[in-house]
């Protein structure tokens, strides 16, 4: 009788395809675990800026634009108006302190100066009749008093012989009375003309200060008048290039209007404009530098004009050293203003990666440089031609700068030549 044989589950081959497949299952459950799912992005490295990570020193600066202006301007105003009557100098010419420029004739002003002068005059005679008037009464009161004194004086002797007479019987009561009388009258009159005479001297010497006070007004006030007319000519004030608007014989010029500037030409400044934004950082003895004709210049500012126009605020820049030889009012300079000290800092050189990023991150190439990463970092301060890199960049790091525009929104950057 034959015996039926039991089937074996697991033979050799069942075996071995079990193996298989369980290191097909880890093998994708490893992949699985252990793969990055990064958007990956083909990119041609010749088409990329790549730059080196550095430490440095790092100086933040600005650039501005200023424009070159003598060190000192006195502008020339018409303080009187008029016509025209004379042009002396024309305007690009040099002119000295008192150099007379240009005058100007005004008939209705000439004709007040003369009223104001026959006004003046008229008061000055005035005063000096007051003046006599006092002076005549107080020789009139002295006069007084010398009668007065005198009198006194001849009464006296008179008195002290009668008085003696009288005591010794020999004249009568009568006459000693009269002539007592008389006396005492010439002292009184004298005592109070001697109290006239001295009240009416310091009262006169009041006066006559005060006469001699109004007189001197009157005078200064007649040079100020007469000077009214040399209002008309206008002369250099200090030396330098005369500029003056276009002038004509006959052409009517209006009171405080300008006619011109004298520019000392001996020395510089700069004009610098600064955007508003860095208003709160600049002050004075903050310093600049720029180039010109082959050589560095150095410049300090001087002033800053805080009013904002615009956007911008003005500076005034003077050199340290002397102004180059060649240069010229009304010439533009570009000038690098730095805004503070120098110290030592991780440098990224600017580019059109930040238009993308805002400076949060940044590609990162890997060693052999054929790959690029997308890193998170933060930056510091910055000038024109740096970054201060604050964290997630090491000294030596390779990394993309130019633009990010064409990459999306891949993390990794497969660099191909």
């Amino acid at each position: 009788m034959d015996r039926q044989l039991k089937k074996k589950t697991w033979t050799p081959k069942r075996i071995v395809g079990g193996i298989l497949g369980v290191a097909i299952i880890g093998f994708f459950l490893y992949s699985f675990a252990f793969t990055e799912f990064k958007s990956t992005l083909n990119v041609e490295r010749e088409k990329l800026t790549i730059t080196t990570i550095k430490q440095d020193s790092f100086q933040e600066f600005i650039q501005v634009t200023g424009l070159v202006q003598p060190i000192n301007t006195i502008y020339l105003d018409a303080i009187e108006g008029g016509v025209v009557k004379t042009v002396h100098l024309e305007s690009g010419a040099f002119v000295q302190p008192g150099d007379t420029i240009l005058t100007l004739s005004n008939s209705n002003l000439q004709l007040q100066v003369l009223q104001q002068e026959a006004g003046l005059y008229d008061q000055i005679n005035n005063v000096r009749n007051s003046r006599l008037n006092l002076e005549q009464n107080s020789l009139d009161i002295k006069n007084q008093l010398a009668n007065a004194e005198y009198q006194r004086d001849l009464l006296q002797p008179l008195f002290e012989r009668n008085t003696s007479l009288y005591e010794q019987g020999l004249i009568s009561v009568q006459e000693f009375e009269n002539t007592r009388e008389n006396y005492v009258y010439e002292q009184k009159r004298y005592k109070l003309t001697h109290e006239s005479f001295m009240k009416d001297s310091l009262q006169t010497i009041s006066q006559l200060q005060q006469l001699d006070e109004s007189e001197r007004r009157m005078w200064r006030s007649l040079d100020a008048v007469q000077a009214i007319l040399d209002n008309l000519v206008i002369k250099a004030p200090i030396e330098g290039q005369l500029t003056t608007i276009e002038l004509q014989q006959g052409q009517s010029i209006s009171p405080s209007e300008r006619v011109g500037q004298v520019d000392m030409l001996d020395n510089f400044k700069v004009r610098v404009g600064v955007d508003e934004f860095h208003l709160s950082r600049i002050s004075t003895s903050l310093r600049g530098s720029f180039e010109f004709a082959g050589a560095t210049h150095l410049m300090e500012i001087t002033k800053v004009y805080p009013v904002i126009t615009n956007g911008q605020f003005q500076v005034d820049m003077e050199f340290v050293n002397e102004a180059p030889t060649r240069i010229r009012r009304g010439q533009r300079v570009r000038i690098r203003l730095e805004l503070g000290d120098a110290s030592m800092a991780l440098l990224l050189e600017k580019g059109g990666f930040f238009q993308t990023t805002g400076g949060s991150w940044i590609f990162l190439l890997n060693k052999d440089e054929t790959q690029a990463v997308r890193r998170e970092i933060r930056l510091g301060q910055q000038n024109p031609e740096y970054f201060e890199v604050v964290s997630g960049l090491q000294d030596g790091d390779r990394v993309i700068i130019s633009s990010y525009e064409t990459f999306g929104e891949n993390e990794v950057l497969e660099l191909r030549e």
